[in-house]
């Protein structure tokens, strides 16, 4: 439903230029745009030049009834997008550079996703951003990934339900609240960290997954950088642990061993909330995580009944140990890194400012030391529309 309702509002976007622009001494035709839906960077393999990727949308195809199966195409083909490829110096001059190869000058507002390679991120991002940050044409909600290889690799791959990689990929960011497992970030937000003298950026990595028919995009893991270089990366459950701090799990299953039998039980997080404090006591700061997690009975692979109050109790103890695991492993990755994702020092530089000037030149070594205590306090609220599982009566 989001996908028809984006391409609705992209043809109804393309007819407004087509009817609006009648008249005006700037006015830019329809014919004459090449509408961007996706930007891939890399590092170019021979040159060590910057590689841009332009995944522009072929309007003539949107309609069609062909699969749209395949990689980026040149003319005769009736895929949806065409991947523009262009390398040089800087980013502004490789875009004005797409000149020499697409008759039609290139379209921003309409981008949904900013895809780092690999090597490209290790090497340092910044100057490349500044195009994203500056441009009128750009927007600063468009979504921004790492490529666990090539980004022009991750725009080449066709998705299963979608006639444009860009869009399949903007709308699997979108169902990302469903797990929590993903940071979901927007330029904006990356750009935000990166400001900070001491919070350190992430962005989720994208991969290509399996081999031929059988291949798929997944959205697994976050890119740690320091400053602009890529450093290091998070797990699934290191991510989530530090979603859980910063107060952006929404949904998502714990999953947890029955208590006193064989089997697991599957939570489904309902509400969660995250909290975090500073003290600075005899000259030493700490850090207070505290979160509140609610949710509800999933399913159960074994015979107990857990809504009774000893097993509820006892589930709910394992749903907090969970929780708290998940958080402790994402703060030692990163106090091993040296790379403060939590924003621990921002929120000291806030509550404390004069003993913060003392602390900011070695904030990275006090934050790989920094003592935190994490509180985690979690409640069962349901268990669906039944209390004990269907099984058969144990024999007497």
């Amino acid at each position: 439903m989001k996908s028809v309702k984006k391409a609705a509002a992209l043809l109804t976007t393309i007819l407004i230029l087509s009817l609006g622009t009648t008249g005006c001494w700037n006015r830019r035709e329809l014919p004459n745009l090449g509408i961007v839906m996706g930007a891939g960077l890399d590092k170019n393999e021979d040159s060590g030049k910057l590689e841009v990727t332009a995944q522009l949308i072929k309007t003539s195809e949107l309609n069609s009834g062909g699969t749209g199966e395949g990689g980026g195409g040149g003319s005769g083909d009736s895929r949806a997008y065409w991947n523009l490829q262009n390398t040089g110096e800087g980013m502004f001059a490789t875009i004005r550079g797409f000149t020499h190869k697409s008759s039609r000058k290139l379209y921003w507002p309409h981008n949904q996703v900013i895809i780092f390679g690999h090597s490209l991120a290790e090497q340092g991002i910044q100057e490349y951003l500044d195009f994203f940050v500056r441009d009128q044409e750009t927007r600063l909600e468009v979504y921004m990934l790492v490529a666990q290889d090539k980004a022009s690799e991750i725009l080449d791959f066709q998705p299963k339900l979608e006639k444009i990689p860009a869009v399949g990929i903007s709308e699997l960011m979108e169902s990302q609240s469903a797990n929590s497992q993903t940071c979901v970030t927007q330029l904006n937000e990356f750009v935000t960290r990166l400001m900070s003298p001491t919070t350190a950026p992430i962005a989720p990595i994208i991969k290509i997954e399996g081999q031929g028919a059988n291949s798929e995009l997944s959205v697994e893991g976050t890119a740690v950088f320091k400053k602009d270089k890529l450093i290091g990366q998070l797990t699934k459950e290191e991510t989530r642990g530090l979603l859980w701090a910063i107060n952006k799990v929404k949904s998502g299953i714990i999953k947890v061993r029955c208590p006193d039998c064989q089997g697991i039980a599957s939570l489904e997080i309902i509400r969660s909330k995250g909290k975090i404090t500073s003290q600075i006591i005899d000259s030493k700061p700490s850090i207070t995580i505290e979160i509140e997690e609610e949710g509800n009975i999933g399913d159960q692979s074994c015979d107990a009944n857990l809504v009774a109050p000893d097993a509820a109790e006892k589930l709910t103890k394992q749903a907090e140990k969970a929780i708290l695991d998940e958080v402790e492993s994402a703060l030692k990755k990163s106090q091993k890194l040296k790379a403060d994702i939590f924003g621990f020092g921002d929120i000291f530089h806030q509550r404390h400012l004069k003993e913060w000037t003392q602390m900011k030149d070695d904030w990275d070594e006090i934050y790989s030391n920094l003592d935190v205590e994490i509180t985690v306090q979690a409640k069962i609220r349901r268990s669906g529309l039944i209390g004990r599982p269907a099984t058969p009566e144990k024999e007497q």
